[in-house]
């Protein structure tokens, strides 16, 4: 139903679309979120020529060329991330992870992953750490990181690596000078020394199973699970845990926890767990 140039949603049209979302994607998104959505959408549904949401939603399904999946998760996605987020995490990460693992992965095979990577900062920050921390030794290591998330939209922000002056300003002056150049006036990129260090893929975190061949050392989970229910959740929680290696730490956001039901890992410090 249109109002002016709006198209408004029913309740049961937010009904179908909430539940494909929240099926493929594990995104919860409660009644309150229902004007929300029809804004994001908008814009899709005017230029694409549907006159309602169920035309919309039947088109959705009835896509084979994935295109109408792309364009809907790209807009109902929050991608909002910065360099340096919640730093205690990464000075963590500095000080008491990378020690850690230096000694005790023999073979020098260091793997992190950063899932729901958004626009790049979150593994890219990791990597510039971890070329700091092993300095001259850093040829003898294997610290590639996998970085996913389920926009190519912001996959194609994080690939390219350029952000502008005002978003690289909170990371040490130092490294703006050694791990970015000056594209113009406002850009910078990332150079290839760090690019090269993280592995940028497509990935959904609702797949039935995790296609990973070996466990993870680290992985960073950081304000994505602030989206799903708490059987969601915990279901993430329990495949992340079973593809970490004992001994790996997890790190979730600030505003997130993970359930006492959960047996195996250790609560360290705020949204810091560790796999007995």
């Amino acid at each position: 139903m249109a109002t002016g140039n709006a198209i408004e949603i029913t309740n049961q049209e937010f009904q179908q679309l909430s539940t494909y979302i929240k099926a493929h994607y594990g995104i919860f998104l409660k009644k309150e979120k229902k004007t929300i959505l029809t804004g994001r959408l908008q814009r899709v549904l005017v230029n694409q020529g549907f006159n309602n949401f169920t035309d919309y939603y039947n088109h959705l399904l009835a896509d084979k060329s994935g295109k109408a999946v792309i364009t809907l998760i790209d807009q109902v996605t929050t991608n909002h991330t910065f360099f340096m987020r919640e730093a205690d995490h990464f000075y963590f990460f500095r000080d008491s992870v990378l020690p850690y693992l230096v000694q005790n992965v023999k073979n020098k095979d260091l793997r992190i992953w950063s899932a729901a990577c958004s626009s790049g900062e979150e593994p890219y920050t990791l990597a510039m750490i971890i070329d700091e921390f092993l300095g001259k030794d850093n040829f003898l290591w294997d610290s590639k990181i996998l970085a996913t998330d389920i926009s190519s939209k912001v996959l194609e922000i994080a690939k390219s690596g350029v952000y502008n002056s005002e978003r690289i300003s909170p990371l040490p002056s130092l490294w703006r000078v050694n791990y970015f150049q000056k594209i113009d006036n406002s850009n910078h990129v990332i150079n290839n020394k760090i690019k090269n260090e993280v592995i940028f893929r497509k990935f959904n975190l609702m797949e039935p199973v995790f296609p990973f061949k070996k466990k993870f050392h680290v992985i960073f989970c950081r304000n994505v699970m602030i989206y799903f229910d708490a059987e969601t959740r915990n279901a993430l929680v329990k495949k992340m845990f079973d593809f970490l290696e004992s001994g790996g730490y997890l790190f979730v956001g600030h505003s997130e926890s993970i359930s006492k039901e959960i047996k195996g890992l250790t609560y360290i410090k705020p949204a810091i767990y560790r796999k007995e």
